[in-house]
């Protein structure tokens, strides 16, 4: 997953005349079903459920850490936020599609609020390094929040301000966390899907900053 195997720094987003092209159809083989809970990645899913999307760094120990959360029913990892249509992990990789690693979480809101799904966000990554999260370098690595209604846009400023406060106080730098409104999510490939249950040896570089986000579950809606 580091960047430098693929050559130099990733660190400027395309823009759509630099991008590359893409391809019209969907990623082939994404699996229908979670590999460690069986539920269906693209739906359909139980009525009241909600969608929330993070991009916290290397997607794979993201995604761990968010299915292992009691009231999360299942969760993907995709491409989201570039230019590219339907990329590759190779051409994510390259910085040329402008494309985050993303983890997209079905959660039961009666559960686990989307408030505490911002907490465990930010205590989960350093959301101050910019387009990296430690050693994995690349506009592929940056931090963001991807939000499905205007109530999940209020919380998550509402959250990033508070969180903002608290690091600038411990002597971090300024939180460079990316907030839009969810882009369409191309889904990645296979072996990425789950991939630290299916190799539980393998690379996660998921770290946080030690520093308390000051949310939990009262937050604008």
């Amino acid at each position: 997953m580091l960047s430098a195997l693929f050559g130099r720094k990733k660190t400027e987003m395309p823009t759509a005349e630099t991008a590359l092209r893409g391809r019209p159809d969907p990623m082939p083989g994404v699996p229908e079903a979670h590999f460690v809970n069986g539920r269906p990645l693209k739906g359909p899913w139980p009525d009241g459920l909600e969608r929330a999307m993070f991009g916290m760094g290397c997607f794979w120990g993201a995604e761990r850490r968010l299915w292992q959360t009691d009231g999360v029913y299942v969760t993907a990892v995709g491409y989201a936020g570039g230019i590219t249509p339907n990329p590759t992990y190779q051409e994510v990789c390259t910085g040329q599609t402008g494309h985050n690693e993303v983890v997209l979480v079905v959660f039961d809101p009666k559960v686990i609020s989307y408030g505490e799904l911002l907490k465990l966000f930010f205590e989960s990554h350093d959301p101050t390094q910019g387009m990296r999260q430690g050693n994995d370098v690349g506009t592929q690595y940056r931090s963001g929040i991807y939000t499905f209604s205007e109530s999940q846009a209020r919380a998550a400023d509402t959250a990033k301000r508070a969180y903002s406060a608290r690091l600038e106080a411990a002597g971090f730098g300024c939180v460079t966390t990316e907030i839009v409104e969810a882009p369409e999510l191309f889904y990645a490939e296979d072996y990425h899907q789950q991939y630290l249950a299916k190799n539980p040896g393998g690379y996660c570089g998921l770290g946080g900053t030690g520093v308390s986000c000051p949310i939990g579950i009262d937050l604008p809606g």
